[in-house]
């Protein structure tokens, strides 16, 4: 019989159906906090460092105080995955503002809730699994209203667009800008191919700036593609010879049809074959993470 998985909750392991937080908790009441979503392979903590710098830049951005140290955060990262006996995970870190009354006011919440959460996860859409798509109608959050540089745990934007692609019968949901422009997917970052071209909207097109995105945007480079970061509109997408995503939790997907458009030939393209097998690679490089001891 399998172990009960333990979460971290404020410097305590909890097995599952014990961990809990207070339902005043201001991530429950507000989505007032932000995460961090992170991989281990083959006992390697793929850019653990990377998204230990992105949760806290996050944190200070909505002016939360974690209250510990970026190594003590990978110390208790590791402990969670020892504790668990995992070697390959999907991990989530999450920092809400804490518990508080209600009311929006922060200066009412003592401290942070910290919580770390590690299980074995398959990739979002399953492995070299193509995926159909669809231009969701709802717009992604303006970068004025909201940094997309904060990774923050209010997700409706997402959710809702997500919705709609399940509605439509496909996988996934591509959101465009206040703009027009291609933005990211429902929880991806998004590039598309063209001859020796390999382009991604750039970050002042309202996206997350994703760490798998900048490992994606590496390989191509060492590949010998030509990378550019620009607006991609959606008559490049349609027409484009191969579409792709990315992220911690998807990996990197490619997309064969977008709101029934056959992108391509309609299969698993070349370029990103290359750059899914560096992929793989890569992220098992113990230059590229931590090691789990």
């Amino acid at each position: 019989m399998q172990k009960e998985p333990l979460i971290y909750i404020n410097g305590e392991f909890y097995p599952k159906e014990e961990a809990k937080i207070s339902v005043f908790d201001h991530g429950l009441l507000y989505g007032d906090g932000v995460f961090e979503a992170i991989r281990a392979y083959d006992g390697i903590v793929f850019k653990l460092k990377e998204h230990i710098d992105r949760l806290f830049e996050s944190a200070k951005s909505i002016k939360i105080d974690i209250g510990i140290s970026k190594e003590k955060m990978q110390e208790i990262v590791l402990e969670t995955l020892k504790k668990n006996n995992l070697k390959e995970a999907y991990i989530r870190i999450v920092v809400t503002r804490g518990k508080g009354p209600m009311g929006v006011d922060p200066r009412n919440c003592e401290k942070p809730t910290i919580i770390i959460i590690a299980e074995p996860r398959e990739p979002l859409f399953g492995k070299e699994k193509p995926v159909k798509a669809i231009i969701s109608s709802l717009r992604r959050v303006p970068r004025w209203a909201l940094d997309p540089r904060v990774k923050s745990l209010n997700y409706l934007n997402n959710i809702l667009a997500k919705i709609e692609a399940i509605a439509a019968g496909v996988e996934e949901a591509i959101m465009l800008n206040q703009e027009g422009y291609v933005a990211e997917g429902s929880t991806e970052n998004i590039f598309i191919v063209k001859g020796n071209e390999v382009a991604t909207p750039p970050p002042s097109a309202g996206i997350l700036k994703g760490i798998t995105r900048d490992v994606v945007i590496e390989i191509a480079k060492e590949l010998g593609y030509e990378v550019k970061e620009r607006d991609i509109t959606i008559h490049e997408l349609y027409t484009a010879d191969e579409v792709f995503v990315c992220g911690t939790g998807a990996e990197v997907v490619p997309i064969v049809e977008i709101s029934g458009r056959t992108i391509g030939n309609g299969e698993i393209g070349p370029v990103y074959k290359k750059i899914k097998e560096k992929f793989k690679e890569k992220v098992k490089d113990p230059k590229e993470g931590v090691k789990i001891e």
